[in-house]
């Protein structure tokens, strides 16, 4: 049977917060997005793909944070790229996901 994983309360909520400022400020996050946050938010366990789907996402969007148009952080004016990390669990699921896509790739 394939390992499973259980994101934190932290990630669930940053996961939550993504999907509010979302809905609040109409942008951040595309379907697939929105797909994980619920996943995250209800704290759901995840398969080996989701890690590894995470990890990726975090690795291509870290450059997100040097956006100029709003506001990295804010939640009175919110990047949609800061949105979009909260959907996948913010800086918590960054370390989440890349510490057990270590240990997947160690042992494949």
């Amino acid at each position: 049977m394939a390992e499973t994983f259980k994101p934190t309360q932290k990630i669930a909520a940053n996961a939550k917060k993504g999907l509010e400022l979302r809905k609040q400020f109409n942008r951040g996050g595309t379907d697939v997005g929105v797909k994980r946050a619920e996943q995250l938010a209800n704290q759901s366990e995840l398969t080996e793909a989701d890690i590894k789907s995470m990890h990726s996402y975090f690795a291509r969007h870290t450059v997100d944070k040097e956006g100029k148009g709003h506001s990295w952080g804010s939640t009175d004016d919110p990047s949609a790229g800061y949105i979009a990390w909260l959907l996948w669990g913010g800086d918590e699921g960054k370390e989440w996901a890349d510490r057990h896509a270590s240990k997947i790739s160690e042992k494949s």
